[in-house]
């Protein structure tokens, strides 16, 4: 057969194949097991005409691992419900590639496994029956179900004190750089005590007449004024330039400027 085609031999045949659900623990245990050893027993049995189904897992299987309380074990005894199959239309398919066979179950309409790579494809038969195999409610289950409850509920990130210093690159730091300059400079402003207005005038008028243009941190250094009031006092006799060459400068309004040997030097 070549790649890529699917073996409808179990077609042919007619095989009826169950399909089950069993609980996720379960699973678990029936991994553990060595090669294809005994999981455990089916039994089907008729009871006043109705069948009753149900699954005896090995007690080798019952101990259960992951769990801080060792004395935890799976239930043994499993009953079935029987569900129908209804309108559905279910088959289960292996796939065997690099030598290793793997089961699982399908719609029929489905193309899974199509161009996929798998060496081998076969059809092992249509699901005729469906059930739910679930945990028969003993001490077992219930001490079983309290402690996952108790694992789920820990909390996943913990508190925990160091013994020695941390030693990787990325140390923790009591204050970053820029929010030390920056407390630097709210520090420096606050020592900054605000002169008469005439008198920051006076300065404002003394720089402009040597250039037209400043930005407002040259005009902070000149008049050691906080930003805050120089701003207040260049709006009355200033224009603030958004644009432009001089983008972001301050200059004089026409009414108040004078320039020796009426020249503009720009800053």
């Amino acid at each position: 057969m070549e790649k890529g085609e699917v073996d409808l031999t179990g077609a042919k045949q007619n095989t009826g194949v169950w399909l089950v659900k069993v609980p996720k623990y379960l699973s678990q245990q029936w991994a553990k097991a060595s090669g294809r050893g005994e999981v455990g027993k089916l039994r089907i049995c008729k009871n006043h005409g109705k069948t009753e189904v149900s699954f005896t897992l090995n007690e080798e299987l019952t101990a259960i691992d992951g769990l801080e309380h060792k004395n935890a074990c799976a239930p043994r005894e499993h009953p079935f419900t029987m569900q129908t199959v209804g309108g559905q239309t279910l088959a289960v398919f292996s796939e065997t590639s690099s030598g290793q066979s793997e089961e699982r179950s399908d719609g029929s309409s489905s193309a899974s496994g199509a161009g996929a790579g798998p060496d081998k494809m076969a059809l092992e038969g249509v699901v005729v029956q469906k059930a739910e195999c679930r945990s028969a409610v003993d001490d077992n289950y219930m001490k079983l179900k309290k402690l996952q409850i108790e694992e789920s509920s820990k909390p996943v990130r913990l508190s925990l004190q160091l013994d020695k210093a941390v030693t990787s690159n990325y140390k923790p730091v009591a204050n970053h750089a820029y929010n030390l300059e920056y407390e630097r400079k709210k520090k420096e402003e606050g020592k900054r005590s605000r002169a008469a207005k005439q008198q920051v005038l006076d300065m404002l008028f003394s720089a402009f007449e040597k250039h037209q243009y400043y930005n407002i941190k040259d005009l902070v250094d000149i008049t050691k004024q906080p930003v805050t009031y120089l701003k207040e006092i260049l709006r009355d006799i200033g224009i603030y330039n958004v644009k432009g060459t001089h983008k972001n400068t301050w200059e004089l309004r026409p009414e108040y400027r004078h320039y020796h040997g009426e020249e503009k030097t720009d800053a």
